[in-house]
C-alpha cells in the first residue's frame, strides 16, 4: 500500500442496500484500506450529507475531513489509482474496455430497477428479456472463472452486486435468465464466493432487500412471497 492512502482518513458514506456502495466497498477491501463507514436513510437524508453530496446519491467518500468524491465508478479509480496491484488494466485500450463494461453494469442495475418496480406481469417480463439479452451479450467475453480470468478486477467488482440480487431474487422464484449460459454462471458463482463480494453487505441483506421490493407491491414482490419461495 502507498505511504499516500496510509497517510489519509477515509470515510465512506453509504446506504445498506445499494449496489454501487457495495462496488466501492469491494475496492476498499481488494486494497486493503482501512475506512470508517456511515450508513445513511436515503428516505430521510441528514442536512449534512445534503450539504456534501452535489447528487444526492451514495456513496460518498470522504477523504481527510477536507475533500469529496461521488460517483462510484469515481471512488473505485480514485482507490486504484492509489494504491498497489491494480484493478484496471494498465494497457489504454484493454483499460477503455474494462470501463466499457462497467457502464454496461450500470445499464444492466437500471434494469434490475425496471424488474422490481414492474406493476404488470408483461412490463416485469419485458425486464426479464432484457436482463437476459444483457447476459447473453457478456456470455462471449467472459474468460473465468473472473471476467478476465484467474485474476479479480475492478469489473468483478461491479459484477458482484449485480450477481447478488439474483441470488436473493432466486431463492423465491426462478427467473430463468441465466439458463444456458455457463460463462455466467460460472463467474457468477466465483463471484458469490469472493471474501470482498461476501464482506460488502451486512447479514441481513437477503431480508432487507426482499422487504424494499415487497413495500413496491411490484409483480416481482407478489412472487418473493413465502409461498412461491424455491424447494
Amino acid at each position: 500500500m502507498s505511504i499516500e492512502i496510509n497517510a489519509r482518513h477515509l470515510h465512506l458514506v453509504s446506504h445498506k442496500l445499494c449496489p454501487y456502495v457495495q462496488r466501492s466497498v469491494i475496492t476498499l477491501i481488494e486494497k486493503g484500506v482501512p475506512y470508517t463507514r456511515t450508513d445513511i436513510d436515503l428516505a430521510a437524508k441528514p442536512e449534512w450529507f445534503r450539504e456534501l453530496s452535489p447528487t444526492g446519491k451514495v456513496p460518498l467518500l470522504q477523504i481527510d475531513h477536507r475533500h469529496t468524491l461521488f460517483e462510484s465508478a469515481v471512488i473505485c479509480e480514485y482507490l486504484d489509482e492509489i494504491t498497489e496491484k491494480p484493478l484496471l488494466p494498465e494497457e489504454p485500450l484493454q483499460r477503455a474496455q474494462h470501463r466499457a463494461w462497467i457502464e454496461f453494469g450500470s445499464a444492466v442495475l437500471n434494469l434490475i430497477a425496471r424488474l422490481y418496480n414492474a406493476g404488470y406481469e408483461v412490463d416485469f417480463d419485458a425486464a426479464r428479456q432484457a436482463l437476459r439479452e444483457r447476459f447473453l451479450r457478456l456470455e462471449p467475453v467472459i474468460a473465468a472463472p473472473y471476467f478476465t480470468g484467474t485474476a479479480f478486477g475492478l469489473v468483478d467488482a461491479v459484477y458482484g452486486p449485480i450477481f447478488r440480487y439474483f441470488d436473493v431474487f432466486e431463492s423465491r422464484t426462478d427467473l430463468g435468465i441465466f439458463d444456458g449460459l455457463p460463462n455466467v454462471q460460472h463467474w457468477r458463482q466465483s463471484l458469490r464466493q469472493r471474501e470482498s463480494v461476501r464482506q460488502a453487505v451486512d447479514p441481513d441483506y437477503p431480508q432487507a432487500l426482499i422487504a424494499f421490493v415487497q413495500a413496491r407491491n411490484s409483480w416481482l414482490a407478489r412472487l418473493l412471497q413465502p409461498e412461491h419461495a424455491a424447494l
